[in-house]
């Protein structure tokens, strides 16, 4: 009798064990590690590939690298490292999924699947702000991420402003003190900011201080032309009728150039795709301003220089006012060959990013052959 009361007793115990095990695992929670002293500096790197990544960054005041997974947002230190290095900080929230990144300044803001936002002072680790909101789309981020921190569903910026979209609602806030600015219904899931401050959409165009709409736009749908990374702070767009316009003042410029299919804009230039050259002309006139080797695209802006990748894939940093070119490289890391398509690009005034698709591959990006290769994200100062 003893030996059968002990057994279940031992019976009871493992299996309150596994309940609390169980739980600990399970049960709802965040976990948060921060900064230790001293805060990551900027560095200034040569012009040069730097390293090549298995994951995406988000490239965060020049300083620091943000990755993302499916329940958690990470980030190493330095930006030029070769490979992902220890994280500085870290947060995970269980059971909830990361839907995507952007960062204003250091302030990283990360958006979940519950609808939570979450803003991390990229410098400490430490949470600067929290606000709520209607539920956002899971993690879509892939393989590398790239998805959820350089095109993040729903989640724009605008100068100091954090933009919230979904379904039924907008929501706009101060990035660095999580003041809500405004909210309003009725405007577009998913549109893009432009330089001037406002927010397309495929209606119209508002205005990212107030929420209010702009009446000065042409009609759309809009495609927008010089986007930075989540569809923000874009320099042009075609609107319904397939004609271009600047915008990266309050109200929209007529630029006839742009006009041009597979036309882009950047530093005030359109930059046109001809048989022979890729052809830096003016917005209005149409006149040429540089020109440069046939089936180069541009990648985007970094500071007062213009990024370009040509199709033996060099890159080359140009200044196309003054014609000068800052430098010139290979696009591979090492004995790596640079045989690769673009996909997702980060452009600071630093550092590139780009991810690297595999020339011949499936239409899955979670089919094996997508990428180019293991480290598939190659970094490099600029």
């Amino acid at each position: 009798m003893q030996k059968v009361l002990l057994r279940a007793l031992v019976a009871l115990v493992v299996a309150a064990a596994a309940v609390l095990v169980g739980w600990r695992v399970l049960a709802p929670a965040e976990v948060l590690a921060v900064v230790k002293s001293p805060e990551p500096a900027v560095h200034q790197a040569n012009p040069g590939v730097t390293g090549h990544l298995p994951i995406a960054p988000l490239i965060v005041d020049d300083r620091i690298r943000v990755y993302a997974s499916k329940r958690q947002i990470r980030a190493d230190a330095p930006v030029d490292a070769k490979t992902v290095y220890t994280a500085i900080w870290s947060f995970r929230r269980w059971p909830q999924q990361l839907s995507g990144v952007v960062a204003v300044g250091p302030t990283v803001i990360s958006r979940w699947s519950d609808g939570e936002l979450v803003a991390i002072d990229g410098r400490t680790g430490t949470i600067a702000w929290r606000a709520s909101g209607p539920p956002a789309p899971g993690y879509s981020g892939h393989r590398t991420g790239a998805g959820s921190v350089w095109r993040p569903a729903g989640l724009h910026v605008a100068g100091d402003v954090v933009l919230v979209s979904g379904p039924s609602q907008a929501d706009a806030y101060v990035a660095s003190t999580g003041t809500r600015l405004w909210s309003a219904a009725g405007l577009c899931a998913d549109g893009f900011t432009a330089g001037g401050g406002r927010y397309i959409c495929p209606s119209g165009a508002f205005d990212t201080a107030t929420g209010g709409a702009v009446g000065s736009f042409p009609a759309g749908p809009y495609t927008p032309l010089g986007c930075d990374v989540a569809a923000s702070g874009c320099a042009g767009l075609r609107d319904g009728s397939g004609r271009g316009w600047l915008t990266d003042g309050s109200t929209p410029v007529r630029a006839p150039a742009l006009d041009a299919a597979g036309s882009t804009v950047a530093l005030g230039l359109v930059f046109q795709p001809a048989a022979d050259a890729l052809v830096a002309v003016d917005p209005v006139s149409g006149a040429a301003v540089r020109r440069y080797p046939a089936g180069a695209q541009v990648l985007g802006v970094a500071g007062q220089q213009v990024v370009l990748l040509t199709a033996d894939r060099q890159v080359m940093v140009v200044s196309p006012r003054d014609g000068t070119v800052r430098a010139t490289f290979t696009a591979a890391f090492g004995t790596e060959l640079p045989n690769f398509d673009v996909g997702g690009v980060q452009v600071t005034s630093r550092y590139l990013a780009v991810e690297r698709l595999a020339v011949s591959r499936p239409a899955d990006p979670d089919t094996p052959g997508y990428y180019y290769s293991v480290d598939t994200v190659l970094m490099a100062a600029i």
